[in-house]
């Protein structure tokens, strides 16, 4: 893999945004690092497996989701990139269809292993495994494909949402972060709790309309950005010391209110000031990752990143469960933030950084596409579409559990997805 990313590298045109490709693979780590901080699983002395998480422990551990927490920053960068490839694509006359089965392909196809890796995890429970250890890994280890139903949604309307940045420019930037502030006001002011769910319809593609703007050269000059984020950054800051939001930017379990599902005003800002801050970076970071090796780093993290995304709480779950199972919990009986169990983090992290490097080899080819013949139709991509954004948002919230209906059917949605808008090589 390596070796395939130096070629790439290489050949690299210098008219490409590096620094959009070095963002989102940042962006995905962050959030890997991140889970692997804050979900916590411990045995206590009594052997009883406990899955924790650090944001129930500590409130001001809760600050760290700030830094942690930039789905914003890919979902934006997801729209300047998409921005491009939609020009591209309708400049040589490609179809929507055509587009679409190659972004879903690559977005699919790399949750196809992890489903079937827990269906079976799950059907054999009873013959090896503590079945709510099962259940409740399973539900985290399929959580993260919240994210994936969510942005395969925004992505299917980009032929829209660039349409209306060709038309209205900024407006169509600011008109939804507006409606999405004046839906918190109006669910939180009167107590109206089903409007918030408005805001996934909203916020997201807000944050994907940035991506546009900043592609069009439209955020303002390096300085104003930074300035611009800063202002972001203490809005953000003011409505969640003075208003009904939490802390944290992700969910937080017990927790009455999530930033994140449905998602806040609290995490738009915030998700605004990240890209507005990164952005004026651009200039330097682009000069440096003219650099073969920071170069060629970022190709080989895109080239998986997909996989690195799904796969990362099973790398944690799976060998956490093993342990609390078989080894008596083996490193595990380190009671969640206490000053032993911080120092011991680093070591945490580099081990389940090791096993990510040694397993994503294995499953990230399900990554790469491959030479397509005729694509199939516009109607049967959308279906693909809408299965796939059923079974991901179904198991991300009850995991491969919940008897047939949650065990068989819905993991197969994501599937039968994959079938559709699978690739064949040509003969």
């Amino acid at each position: 893999m390596l070796a395939h990313a130096r070629r790439l590298a290489d050949a690299t045109p210098e008219s490409r945004n590096r620094y959009i490709d070095f963002l989102r693979a940042a962006s995905i780590l962050a959030v890997v690092l991140g889970h692997w901080l804050v979900i916590t699983p411990w045995v206590d002395g009594s052997g009883v497996f406990h899955p924790d998480h650090l944001l129930t422990r500590s409130r001001t551990a809760q600050w760290l989701t700030w830094a942690f927490q930039v789905m914003p920053v890919f979902f934006a960068v997801g729209g300047y990139a998409s921005a491009i490839s939609w020009e591209s694509a309708t400049t040589k006359g490609t179809t929507y269809a055509k587009w679409l089965q190659t972004r879903l392909v690559r977005l699919i196809r790399p949750t196809a292993p992890l489903l079937l890796t827990w269906i079976v995890i799950t059907a054999l429970t009873p013959a090896v495994f503590p079945s709510v250890l099962v259940e409740q890994g399973s539900i985290g280890a399929l959580s993260p494909l919240w994210f994936l139903a969510v942005y395969l949604a925004v992505t299917a309307l980009v032929p829209l949402t660039t349409a209306a940045w060709r038309r209205f420019g900024m407006a169509s930037l600011w008109a939804p972060i507006v409606a999405a502030l004046i839906v918190d006001v109006i669910a939180f002011g009167l107590d109206v709790s089903w409007l918030r769910w408005v805001n996934y319809a909203l916020v997201w593609p807000a944050i994907f309309q940035i991506g546009y703007a900043w592609r069009a050269g439209r955020l303002g000059s390096p300085k104003t950005r930074a300035l611009e984020g800063g202002v972001f950054l203490i809005a953000a800051w003011l409505v969640v010391t003075f208003g009904p939001f939490p802390v944290a930017m992700i969910g937080v379990p017990g927790a009455d209110i999530s930033n994140s599902a449905p998602p806040t005003a609290a995490l738009l800002l915030l998700g605004i000031a990240q890209v507005l801050l990164l952005s004026s970076f651009e200039t330097p970071a682009r000069r440096w990752l003219r650099r073969s090796g920071p170069w060629t780093a970022t190709v080989l993290l895109n080239g998986m990143i997909m996989t690195l995304f799904v796969w990362h709480y099973t790398v944690m779950v799976v060998p956490a469960v093993i342990d609390a199972t078989w080894l008596d919990g083996f490193g595990l009986h380190l009671v969640p933030n206490t000053t032993t169990w911080w120092w011991s983090r680093p070591l945490w992290l580099l081990i389940l950084s090791v096993l990510m490097l040694l397993f994503a080899p294995l499953v990230a080819r399900f990554e790469q596409s491959s030479r397509s013949t005729t694509p199939t139709s516009t109607a049967m991509q959308l279906a693909a579409l809408l299965l796939a954004i059923v079974g991901f948002a179904v198991v991300a919230l009850v995991g491969t559990n919940g008897g047939t209906v949650g065990r068989w059917v819905f993991p197969a949605l994501p599937f039968l997805a994959v079938l559709v808008v699978q690739n064949r090589r040509r003969s």
